[in-house]
């Protein structure tokens, strides 16, 4: 497989304003990664092919690397979105980003205590963006170490036997900068 790259990546995006989720969804392309956006926590969900139950009943599993929700939406909120994401069995692994335009102390603190990697304030910008990558590499870091995860479906993995070790790799390292030196050992 070689290295791992921004494209291959996927990200959905979530919010109720068609304004924000443009922004937020170009930003995120311009920035090389797929980007999958809906309208609702619900749309999400369904997405995801979580219903009422909270269990995976497609059979196609949708391969997302990354989601990014606003807090505030009619019907479902971010965190409420956030909460049934890390109760799946299937889906609790996945980073999620929260975003919103109130600075309220309380409801940050909330959401990352529950399981959320960053929590931004809109608009969302470009350098928000760039502090993604750690969380979407170290969710392939965990595909790597639990290759039979239900979410994993990326290819090139080779098993390595030794007397000592028994370790999942891609290629021993990745080349985030892609400045021909390794910034990321997978070990």
């Amino acid at each position: 497989m070689g290295m791992v790259t921004d494209s291959q990546f996927h990200v959905l995006a979530v919010d109720d304003s068609i304004i924000d989720r443009k922004l937020i969804e170009r930003l995120l392309k311009t920035s090389s990664y797929q980007v999958t956006a809906v309208d609702s926590g619900n749309k999400a969900l369904e997405f995801l092919g979580l219903l009422n139950e909270d269990e995976q009943t497609n059979s196609q599993v949708i391969q997302v690397n990354l989601i990014i929700t606003d807090y505030c939406m009619p019907g479902m909120t971010g965190y409420d979105l956030l909460r049934k994401i890390k109760e799946s069995a299937s889906l609790k692994d996945i980073p999620v980003v929260i975003m919103s335009s109130e600075n309220i102390p309380s409801r940050i603190n909330r959401c990352l205590e529950e399981g959320a990697e960053e929590f931004f304030l809109k608009p969302v910008q470009l350098a928000d963006v760039n502090k993604l990558k750690p969380h979407l590499m170290k969710g392939i870091s965990k595909e790597i170490k639990e290759p039979n995860n239900i979410n994993n479906k990326r290819k090139g993995l080779e098993e390595i036997d030794s007397a000592d070790r028994t370790r999942t790799r891609l290629n021993d390292t990745i080349d985030i900068n892609n400045d021909g030196l390794p910034d990321l050992e997978i070990v």
